[in-house]
């Protein structure tokens, strides 16, 4: 059984690269618009606490999560917009001090969960590995749609290796959530880290494969950019479909975005 500690010192330098980016931020900056429709700086933040705290509640309060679960059930295409509209009307100073809580509280409970243990989520049930896997992807996700408001690029981190995985691991909920069937065989991956590494999936002589850098890998399962403006290759029609519709993330299919230049 995984031990979370590795994702878990990964999560914490995750959150706390993205911290930097915004704890110095005027209020003006905390509404920059930014890729997501409708969402600014303060959006983005706000969501991070926001599941943070539904993550608490699902280790440490399953009735109580069970009650978020009910309330997503009755607004399915709102709660998550509702979750981060309300944290995003607190002043800044809360709203930061808020998620630096939130996210302590659940590295917390992370640890101390029971080794084995699986917690219900708004998708599969998941283990304190995988849930931490979880935050740190939507942590690097959202915070690329902060770095873009606010002109940044920051460097990528071997750190992707975590979703690199769970994106290779989410191939069959991808096809499911679209309703397509869903590949019988492997794909093979293999994806160059930042440091240069090169990080392999699926067996060697599997007939689909995916080929590139693991950040635009990394790009296109939490759908941060469109598949034609990565550098990502394709072999076989099963591994070509994978990339128009890969998503990492839990819930119905996202909108992804648009390729750069195309008319809005």
């Amino acid at each position: 059984m995984a031990d979370p500690t590795p994702v878990l010192d990964d999560l914490r330098a995750e959150s706390d690269e993205l911290d930097r980016l915004v704890a110095e931020l005027s209020p003006e900056r905390w509404n920059l618009a930014t890729p997501a429709p409708g969402w600014t700086v303060a959006h983005q933040i706000a969501h991070l606490a926001w599941t943070d705290h539904s993550s608490v509640l699902a280790v440490t309060d399953q009735d109580a999560f069970a009650r978020e679960v009910e309330k997503a059930l009755a607004a399915p295409g709102d709660f998550v917009d509702n979750g981060a509209r309300d944290g995003a009307a607190k002043p800044p100073e809360r709203l930061l001090a808020d998620w630096r809580a939130g996210r302590e509280a659940l590295a917390d409970a992370l640890k101390a969960a029971p080794a084995g243990a699986r917690f219900p989520w708004y998708g599969p049930p998941m283990s304190a590995a995988s849930m931490a896997t979880a935050r740190l992807m939507e942590t690097w996700a959202h915070g690329q749609d902060v770095a873009d408001a606010l002109g940044e690029t920051p460097a990528p981190t071997d750190r992707l290796r975590h979703i690199v995985r769970l994106g290779v691991r989410t191939r069959d909920f991808a096809f499911g959530v679209h309703g397509l069937p869903t590949p019988f065989e492997e794909f093979r991956v293999e994806l160059r880290g930042p440091s240069g590494d090169l990080w392999t999936y699926g067996p060697e002589n599997a007939t689909d494969r995916v080929t590139g850098p693991a950040l635009d890998f990394c790009l296109l399962v939490t759908q941060r950019a469109h598949r034609a403006d990565l550098a990502l290759r394709a072999e076989g029609p099963d591994a070509d479909r994978w990339l128009d519709i890969a998503q990492a993330f839990a819930g119905p299919p996202g909108g992804g975005r648009a390729p750069k230049g195309a008319a809005r």
